[in-house]
């Protein structure tokens, strides 16, 4: 079967990873370490007691060494998998997740995974060591990472599930979840309340049915008739989130979302989406009419890099268009971004990848 998003660009991921909203300088690296020593000197004035104190340090120690450990890897494209810890290396989710990693990481992009066994176990075996990445929790009883990534230097060990939950939506473009308990449940729930916040940029978020399964179509049901009927979510929410048991089919929704779509920031108070196909004047218009209900004023227009944009180099020369975006419907910009790579992405499946 063809398939039009066959395309993966490695490395062309921001080198310094941001978050969404900028600000309208930028400050040196100095200026903002001279910040965090204040902050640090002004928890004495505060009489913050031992447990606070301990919490930041510790909190603060991992992130920084979690950072380092990140940084090489910054312009790499990552996903992250979540499932069950308990899912035993018979069963046909294992074999999925399995055949899931080794998929990813031949289109050169790297699996990161909370190190365990089960479902993360199984990715890293399809993905291998040197496309594996682990964020493992210790926990009171024993927890050790799993045979693939242990030992690895691309493994970090938290105390903290708030640091780690961090570095699993931060450092990487992509969600994936398998079946699992509330931990998945969590992480499903929590990537997809920061994205629809806009706390977090669109990325896709593919729930992995197991073959024959009905573990995400009955959860999509649930909120459909609860958070849907009673108008808790809009109706473009659901488009934030993708369900499939086809392996190809997930490999693609990913591959497919940065086929022309590469990132995004915001930019003196205006969102500018990079990518990687310069669009017609006509083609703007079209989205002009068809997305003008998530513009707060003005109209969508192509512009230039910013010179705000420039800590990252090997993106200044791609094409960009420019929106005051009412940063309140970010299913809608997400369809945005779907009928971008829609209708721009040329038919990949002859050519070679692109490297950096």
């Amino acid at each position: 079967m063809s398939r039009k998003y066959r395309k993966t660009r490695p490395r062309v991921s921001e080198s310094d990873v941001l978050p969404t909203e900028h600000c309208t300088e930028l400050y040196p690296h100095e200026s903002i370490i001279a910040s965090i020593k204040e902050t640090a000197d002004k928890l004495k004035q505060d009489q913050a007691t031992r447990g606070d104190l301990k919490i930041l340090d510790r909190a603060l120690k991992e992130l920084r060494y979690a950072f380092k450990v990140f940084t090489p890897y910054r312009k790499q494209r990552k996903v992250t998998v979540f499932g069950s810890a308990r899912t035993l290396p018979d069963e046909p989710a294992y074999q999925q997740a399995l055949h899931f990693g080794r998929r990813m990481a031949e289109e050169k992009w790297m699996i990161v995974t909370g190190a365990g066994p089960g479902i993360m176990e199984a990715a890293h075996v399809g993905a291998g060591t040197d496309m594996s990445m682990g964020v493992n929790i210790m926990l009171p009883f024993e927890q050790e990472p799993n045979y693939v990534i242990h030992k690895d230097e691309k493994l970090v060990n938290l105390n903290y599930f708030f640091t780690r939950k961090l570095l699993f939506v931060k450092e990487v473009h992509a969600i994936v979840c398998c079946a699992g308990g509330f931990g998945t449940q969590d992480e499903a729930f929590e990537t997809l309340t920061l994205v629809q916040t806009g706390k977090r940029d669109p990325m896709p978020i593919v729930l992995l049915e197991a073959p024959g399964g009905s573990y995400w179509k009955d959860w999509k049901t649930y909120l459909e008739e609860n958070l849907l009927r009673q108008e808790l979510i809009s109706p473009e929410d659901l488009s934030l989130f993708h369900i499939t048991e086809d392996i190809e089919d997930a490999v693609d929704e990913i591959i497919g979302f940065y086929s022309v779509y590469n990132s995004m920031r915001y930019v003196n108070g205006r969102l500018v989406l990079r990518l990687h196909v310069e669009p017609s004047n006509e083609f703007v218009e079209k989205l002009n009419n068809e997305f003008n209900d998530i513009l707060e004023s003005g109209i969508i227009t192509k512009v230039e890099a910013h010179e705000l944009e420039m800590d990252d180099e090997h993106l200044v020369n791609l094409p960009r268009i420019s929106l005051l975006f009412n940063r309140k419907n970010l299913g809608r910009l997400r369809q945005m971004i779907d009928r971008i790579n829609a209708e721009l992405a040329p038919n990949h499946d002859d050519e070679e990848d692109e490297e950096e």
